[in-house]
């Protein structure tokens, strides 16, 4: 199932995000201060690319104020936004679990920094 599910994840909607997700990683990384949120945006890259079988562990105290700032800039919007999808994604039977994989990318886009893929 993991390697279905990875194949129909990424034709769907993976290869689409993580390349989104890759650019917006080398714009930010152009900048000084915008590299640690760059390197974010490569780890969030990596797990969109296949999420299935995947474990995401956060760990909100290794890097509290580049959370927080990630947080208040992008980060509660996307988990908000892949919660969403989420949730649209267990109304049908076949969705589950692909929402599931949102759920868990939700965890990650709200606190990356820190967090194991």
């Amino acid at each position: 199932m993991k390697t279905l599910g990875n194949i129909i994840w990424l034709l769907v909607i993976g290869l689409w995000t993580s390349l989104g997700y890759f650019f917006v990683g080398l714009i930010l990384c152009l900048t000084i201060i915008g590299i640690p949120f760059g390197k974010q945006c490569f780890k969030l890259a990596r797990l969109v690319l296949t999420p299935f079988g995947d474990v995401v562990k956060t760990n909100f105290d290794a890097h509290p104020i580049a959370n927080i700032i990630w947080i208040l800039i992008v980060g509660l919007a996307m988990a908000v936004g892949y919660c969403i999808a989420g949730l649209i994604l267990c109304i049908t039977i076949i969705g589950i679990p692909f929402g599931k994989q949102c759920f868990k990318l939700a965890k990650l886009a709200l606190i990356p920094f820190g967090a194991n893929v």
